[in-house]
Parts: structure tokens; sequence; C-alpha cells
């Protein structure tokens, strides 16, 4: 998949020095960060009837730079930060999915105001690690959310029956989940069955694959009262959403697809009992086309929502 450079449409700025203000920011006065979570003006809340759609902005942090060819189609902050911006403009984005860098930079350019926010907890398990099964937590912890005035945080959980690591890794998972739950925050489990193929872990997709990880994961922590899970867009969703009662996020992953048939598969699965909306990342923030605008309205036209719309809730 070969990327095109941002539509013109899309661009915010391109000036190389638009974004200097938050180094200057960080530099003179960190505390700012914190005084901008402190200030924003939360989300209305979660209704039954109203699917959610989140963007995803965590796989930096973890070293996963790549978009389809590009092996380095995230590195760029700046052109990251124009596209986060862009699809947070859209109405319908209900919030993001960051790890705490990404977070602190969309804070301080006060582009959550209104929406829901989600850290990224376990970014230890780099692409291509020698242990990449390990995956420690080394992002947002349960306290740290809990003072940004966050919604829930979000675990990775790669489950690899051929690695001993997997052990640990559901351990931190069950132990992240609990501190959610002792703040009434959301923990969004994001279970993969993985096998190690040619020295590179690989998340298995097939059906049954995602229905063992689903059975493994929502049983970890002592309660699953806050409990959701994040999951793949597979073959016979229905058989993997009749796995689970907990509310469900799709993902969507680096497909190798056209972008008409992933948003086809979305649609029908949105459409299944139990599913929450979309946490969305790089198909959207990196279209072929460079219409990041027009990829998320896309996206957001195929949620299905019986509430009345945001503005109209708010106005009453």
């Amino acid at each position: 998949m070969t990327l095109t450079p941002l539509a013109s449409n899309n661009a915010l700025d391109d000036d190389p020095r638009r974004y200097a203000h938050l180094s200057t920011i960080r530099l003179e006065d960190p505390d700012a960060i914190a005084r901008a979570a402190k200030a924003r003006r939360r989300h209305p809340g979660l209704k039954y009837g109203r699917q959610n759609f989140i963007v995803a902005a965590d796989h930096p942090a973890r070293g996963a730079l790549a978009v389809g060819s590009d092996p380095v189609a995230m590195a760029d902050r700046r052109q990251l930060l124009d596209r986060l911006q862009i699809a947070l403009a859209n109405p319908e984005v209900d919030g993001v999915l960051a790890s705490p860098d990404i977070m602190d930079d969309l804070l301080l350019l006060g582009a959550l105001e209104g929406k829901l926010v989600f850290g990224s907890m376990n970014r230890g398990g780099l692409a291509g690690l020698v242990n990449e099964i390990d995956d420690r937590f080394t992002g947002h912890t349960a306290a740290a959310l809990e003072a940004l005035g966050a919604d829930g945080g979000k675990m990775l959980t790669r489950i690899c029956l051929g690695d001993p690591d997997t052990v640990a890794t559901l351990e931190a998972t069950a132990k992240a989940i609990d501190s959610l739950a002792e703040r009434k925050l959301i923990a969004m489990v994001e279970p993969f069955l993985s096998v190690r193929d040619n020295g590179r872990i690989r998340n298995d997709l097939s059906t049954d694959a995602v229905i063992k990880s689903v059975a493994i994961a929502e049983g970890l922590g002592s309660t699953s009262a806050y409990t959701w899970m994040k999951l793949p867009v597979v073959a016979d969703m229905e058989r993997v959403m009749a796995a689970t009662t907990m509310p469900t996020v799709l993902l969507g992953g680096d497909p190798d697809s056209s972008q008409d048939e992933v948003f086809a598969s979305w649609q029908a699965a949105l459409a299944l009992p139990g599913v929450q909306g979309l946490t969305v990342g790089r198909t959207l923030l990196y279209p072929t086309d460079g219409d990041v605008a027009g990829a998320v309205a896309t996206a957001a036209s195929l949620l299905n929502n019986t509430t009345p719309n945001r503005t109209e809730e708010v106005s009453e």
C-alpha cells in the first residue's frame, strides 16, 4: 500500500515550526499539561444505543511506525498531530486512545474538549523485540489516568501459548483491570492469540483463535464490571460477539484489503449486538488517498446511533 500525502483540504498548516510552542511549554511550564487536563470539558457520557468512535494513536510508543509499505509513516510527529486534529474536529469522533506523550500534546492543543480519553497502558512489548510477548506496563497507570480525568485505559493482551512470558502479561493485565475498576474507569482489553512465525510475532486472526482470546481475556481481574473488549473484525463476527457480554469496540489494524472492503466489514460488524463502536487508528489517519477527513466521515457514517445527536443532548 502506497500512501498519498494529505489532501489539500485536510492540511492544517505546512509550517515546520507549527508545533514549536509545545516544546516551549514543555520546557518552561510543564505543569500546563495537568492544568489543561483539569480544565478540559468532559464527554457528556456513554449512552445505550449510541455507538462510540475513538481514534487510536498509541502505535509509535511500541515502535510500530509502519503503515502499509511505508516503514516510517507515523514517524513525523507533526504530521501525526495534524492528522489527529483533523479526525478529532469531526463532531462524530468521540475521543482518542493515546500514549502519554501524544495525549499530553493533544491536551496542550485543546483538541480533547468534550472527548472521551483512553490512555495506553502497556507499550513495553516493542515490535520485533526478542521478548516481545513480555508486554510490560510502561505507559499510563490507573492513578495517572484518574488524575487526567480520563475515561479508561487500554491494554494489549497477546497470548502466546508457546512463550512463558505470556503468564506475566496476563497477571499484569489482571492487576491493571483491578486498578482501573477501583477508580470506576474502563479497562479496554485488546486480546490476541499470537504465534511466532519465522522469528516474528503474528496475531492469529482466525475466528476460533479470536474467540479463544476473548474467553481468556474476559476472565482476567477480580471483577469485569468495567471491562470492555477491543477486537479485530474477522470472519464470522456473529460467533465472536456471541462469546462475550462485554461492550466491544472494533479495531482497524493495518489492513491489506481495499478501503471499501474494510468499511463494508466494519459496517456489518457494527450491526451486531454488543458492539459499542470503533477504535481505529492507522486505517483512518493514513488513508491511501490522503483524505483523512473523508475517511473519518465515512467511518462515522457506519455507526448505528438511535439516540439524539450529541449537539441536541448538550443543548438541552
